[in-house]
């Protein structure tokens, strides 16, 4: 039986991208008395800020500040937490994009599109490694590895973030198969837009929005329950994966119609 689906409530979870959006609303679900908190972050500020809130609450909270991308400096934090109590829960959420990710009629510069990369798809994995055989030899513990639904299918106005989240979901997808006899639960998470400081920075509407705190109880219940993907919101979902499932020639001039607008 998975993790997720025997008991539901972590004692220590740890988040990377902690300071801001769906991993600042995580660590605020997940505030609770006798839960410790292993929150990761590049800003210290806006990190002390969410931690401070989640003692509030009664939860035990430890900041770090981290640089996902930077392999050694993340495992270090991640041996370092589980050698300070065992890590039940695991929340990859650590991630870059908003108008910064954006192209206009030609692909992203390389050092914008390697920083997406580096930090979206290998700062994941960055995150995953280091515990998965600690993970492996208690037979027990859960990851969630937050992908988008930007990952169902190429989209032009982002192709290198599009790209780096659909290498984690193809990453967590088989991490899941892989692990499911170890006793690890891996889910991986499709957000569609989420009303973030990233979301506000885009030059358009989106659709569909979600609150920060919605879409982080959202992803908390499910985890709960052990589920393997959880995606949202579903109109979006819907209609990129109807996108992605119809012959190149079609989606493709569907796509350059919403291109042309």
């Amino acid at each position: 039986m998975r993790y997720g689906r025997r008991t539901g409530e972590p004692r220590h979870v740890l988040i990377t991208g902690a300071s801001s959006g769906i991993g600042a609303a995580l660590a605020r679900v997940y505030s609770a008395p006798e839960r410790h908190l292993s929150l990761v972050a590049r800003n210290r500020v806006r990190l002390d800020e969410v931690a401070a809130w989640c003692r509030n609450r009664g939860a035990s909270a430890e900041t770090y500040i981290a640089d996902v991308t930077n392999s050694d400096a993340i495992e270090h934090v991640l041996l370092a937490c589980d050698d300070r109590e065992p890590i039940d829960l695991i929340v990859a959420s650590a991630g870059i994009g908003g108008a910064a990710s954006l192209t206009a009629d030609r692909p992203e510069p390389a050092e914008v599109a390697r920083a997406i990369i580096a930090t979206n798809t290998l700062g994941v994995i960055n995150t995953v490694t280091p515990l998965l055989p600690r993970f492996t030899e208690r037979r027990r513990g859960q990851i969630a590895l937050v992908s988008s639904l930007a990952g169902f299918i190429g989209l032009p106005a982002c192709p290198a973030y599009s790209a780096s989240k659909a290498a984690i979901s193809c990453y967590g997808s088989a991490l899941r198969v892989l692990l499911a006899r170890s006793g690890i639960s891996i889910s991986v998470v499709y957000p569609g837009f989420v009303d973030t400081q990233m979301s506000r920075s885009l030059p358009f509407r989106p659709p569909f929005v979600w609150t920060a705190d919605r879409a982080a109880a959202y992803i908390a219940r499910k985890l709960a329950r052990g589920r393997g993907q959880i995606v949202f919101p579903w109109p979006l979902a819907l209609g990129l994966h109807f996108l992605a499932c119809l012959p190149a020639v079609v989606s493709d001039r569907l796509l350059m119609l919403r291109v042309g607008e």
